[in-house]
C-alpha cells in the first residue's frame, strides 16, 4: 500500500529558512570608484554597499581591473570605506512603471520626489528591448508641437528624433514649456538631466505649468547628483517613455540635456581608465549616444516616441564632438540662435539653419512649396542684409531681393509666438497660406 506524503508542511518550513548572502568588501575608494572584491557579479548589475550605519547606497558594475570589480555609486557614499559591505542584488538595472506615473516628479532611481505618495507599479527594464529595424513602422504622420515655426517649417513627424542646439539664455526651456503644454502627444516624458536645482522648479511650476504637468512625467537629477545618475536618469526617461508608447500611445520625450548626460559618461569613463579623446570625451560617450537615441521612434505596434533632445553649444557652434555626433544619428535638428533672440523674436529659431528630415515625406505638395518659398525668401534677405543695412542695395536691381525686402517683416511675425499662444498645425498651415495669399507664386 503507497503512502501518501504531505508536501505541504516541508513547502512552509523553507520560507522560513534565511538563504545565505554572499557579501563582497570595498578594499580601495579612488576618486568616485569603489573597487571591491569576494563577490561574483556582472557588467551593469546592482549592487548595495553599506556603511557601518547599516545605510545602503545603491551601486553599478562599471568595469573590472585586477579580479576587483569597480564599482560606481548613484547616490551619497559619504560614510563608504574600505572594509564596507558590498551586496550584489542579483538582477538587472530597472524602474517602476505605471499609468500613475502622469503627472508626478521622480528620481533618476524612479522614487518620487514630490510628496504625493507611493507610485504602486511593476517593473521595467532600465535599458529596454531591441526592435528590429524592419519592424519598425515608417514615419509617415506629423506631430503637432503647438508652434507655428515647427508645425509650418520644420515640421516633425510621429517617431522622429530632433535635437535642439542651443547656447544660454536663448530660451530653451521656454520653448520646451511651451511644446509641452501645446503639443498633442498622449504623454510627454521630461528628463530634467544636470540642471541646476533652482532650474528645475521654475521649469515645473513657470515654463510647464499645472496644464503641461497633468499630462507630463518628470524625472529630475540636479547637476550636483554623482554622474552615474545622470547618465541612470537618461535611460529612466527612455524607458519610462518606451513602456507608455507599449500601450499604443504618442509619447513625446523630451530630454534637457545630452550634452550633459555625455558629461555625466565621459566622467564615468575616464574615471575607469578609459582614454580621452576630442575634448576630453571618451569612447564610451559615443558609444552611449546611439544606444539611447535609437530606442525612440516608430515601433512594430501603433505607438511612437517622439524625441526631443536639447543639445548645448558654445556660441552657437555646431562642430562640437556631442552636437556632430548627435546630429548624425537624429533625424533633424533646431537651431535656436542668440543673434534672433537678441532681436526679440521667440522662439528664436533659426530655420536657415534647422532641418527636419522627415518633413518631405509627412507634408503634402503645397505645403512643402510653401515652405521653400519661405526658405529662399529669408535666405535672400540674409544674403544681401548687410547691404540693405547700410543703405547700399538699390531697390529694382534684383527682383528676388525686393520680393525679401518686401516681405521680411511679415516672415519674421510669422517666426514669433507668444507663450501663451498656441498654434495648432491647421492655425501653422493656415498662416503659412495667408503669407503668400496675395503673391505671384
Amino acid at each position: 500500500m503507497l503512502e501518501t506524503i504531505t508536501l505541504e508542511k516541508y513547502i512552509n518550513s523553507l520560507n522560513n529558512i534565511d538563504p545565505m548572502r554572499v557579501y563582497g568588501r570595498v578594499v580601495e575608494i579612488t576618486g568616485i570608484i569603489l573597487k571591491a572584491t569576494g563577490m561574483k557579479a556582472s557588467i551593469g548589475e546592482a549592487c548595495k554597499v553599506y556603511s557601518e550605519e547599516g545605510a545602503g547606497v545603491d551601486a553599478e558594475v562599471v568595469g573590472f581591473k585586477d579580479d576587483k570589480a569597480l564599482l560606481m555609486a548613484v547616490g551619497d557614499i559619504q560614510g563608504i570605506k574600505p572594509g564596507s559591505r558590498v551586496l550584489p542584488v542579483g538582477s538587472r538595472l530597472s524602474v517602476n512603471v505605471s499609468p500613475h506615473l502622469v503627472g508626478r516628479v521622480i528620481d533618476a532611481l524612479g522614487n518620487p520626489i514630490d510628496g504625493k505618495g507611493r507610485i504602486e507599479g511593476r517593473m521595467y527594464p532600465l535599458l529596454g528591448k531591441h526592435i528590429n529595424p524592419l519592424e519598425r513602422q515608417r514615419i509617415s504622420e506629423p506631430m503637432d508641437l503647438g508652434i507655428r515655426a515647427i508645425n509650418g517649417l520644420l515640421t516633425c513627424g510621429k517617431g522622429q528624433r530632433v535635437g535642439i542646439m542651443a547656447g544660454t539664455g536663448v530660451g530653451k526651456s521656454v520653448l520646451l514649456g511651451m511644446i509641452a503644454k501645446y503639443t498633442e502627444a498622449t504623454v510627454n516624458v521630461i528628463g530634467l538631466i544636470g540642471e541646476r536645482s533652482r532650474e528645475v522648479r521654475e521649469f515645473i511650476e513657470r515654463d510647464l505649468g499645472e496644464e503641461g504637468l497633468r499630462k507630463s512625467v518628470v524625472i529630475v537629477c540636479t547637476a550636483q547628483e554623482p554622474p552615474l545618475a545622470k547618465v541612470r536618469a537618461a535611460f529612466t526617461t527612455t524607458a519610462i517613455a518606451e513602456y507608455f508608447r507599449d500601450r499604443e500611445m504618442d509619447v513625446l520625450l523630451m530630454m534637457d540635456s545630452l550634452t550633459r548626460v555625455s558629461m555625466a559618461q565621459r566622467e564615468v569613463g575616464l574615471a575607469i581608465g578609459e582614454p580621452p579623446t576630442t575634448k576630453g570625451y571618451t569612447p564610451s560617450v559615443f558609444t552611449l549616444m546611439p544606444r539611447l537615441l535609437e530606442r525612440a521612434g516608430t515601433s512594430s505596434d501603433n505607438g511612437s516616441i517622439t524625441g526631443l533632445y536639447t543639445v548645448l553649444v558654445e556660441g552657437d557652434d555646431l562642430t562640437d564632438p556631442v552636437a556632430d555626433a548627435s546630429m548624425s544619428v537624429l533625424d533633424g535638428h533646431i537651431v535656436l540662435s542668440r543673434e534672433l533672440a537678441m532681436e526679440g523674436i521667440y522662439p528664436a529659431i533659426d530655420i536657415l539653419r534647422s532641418v527636419s528630415r522627415v518633413m518631405l515625406d509627412i507634408v503634402d505638395e503645397r505645403h512643402r512649396e510653401l515652405a521653400m518659398i519661405f526658405i529662399e525668401n529669408l535666405s535672400t534677405y540674409k544674403k544681401y542684409e548687410d547691404l540693405i543695412s547700410i543703405g547700399a542695395y538699390k531697390e529694382g536691381t534684383n527682383p528676388k531681393v525686393d520680393r525679401a525686402i518686401k516681405m521680411i517683416e511679415r516672415l519674421r511675425g510669422y517666426l514669433k509666438q507668444g507663450i501663451n499662444d498656441r498654434r495648432d498645425m491647421g492655425d501653422s498651415l493656415q498662416g503659412l497660406y495667408l503669407l503668400f495669399e496675395a503673391e505671384e507664386l
